[in-house]
């Protein structure tokens, strides 16, 4: 079961956004909590913000245990631009780009494998061919 939080028209621009994000993609939770919380940038705030909802998602709707979630996706997307102008000398105009970005963060449980050994590897299931085969 995937959980998602999407935070929308975050003032500051994808590509600072996505330093962030590619750094915490396929981490468990619980470590990228600490990697956003710790690192100075802007961004980070925010990934930290969706992050934060999308592990209460979760919990509350999904019935989901924090230790178990990882990070299937986070992805930091353009948003609108806003256009503005600025004076130039000789009476031109000069644009000014106010970027905005969208940022998706996809959470997924992770699969616990048993601890009785029930599965077997796919080495060991070769081998015990093998030794059925010589037989």
């Amino acid at each position: 079961m995937d959980v998602k939080a999407i935070t929308k028209y975050v003032r500051i621009s994808a590509f600072k956004l996505r330093e962030v994000t590619r750094e915490i993609q396929g981490m468990p939770v619980l470590l990228a909590m600490d990697v956003v919380k710790f690192s100075p940038k802007k961004a980070a705030q925010l990934v930290r913000k969706t992050l934060t909802t999308a592990i209460a998602n979760a919990e509350n709707n999904n019935r989901m245990k924090v230790q178990n979630l990882i990070i299937k996706e986070c992805v930091a997307g353009e948003g609108p631009t806003l256009k503005r102008f600025t004076p130039k000398a000789r009476g031109s105009a000069g644009p000014i780009r106010k970027r905005t970005s969208h940022i998706r963060i996809i959470l997924t449980e992770r699969e616990l494998e048993p601890k009785n050994g029930a599965k077997k590897s796919v080495k060991a299931e070769k081998k015990t061919k093998q030794a059925e085969d010589k037989k």
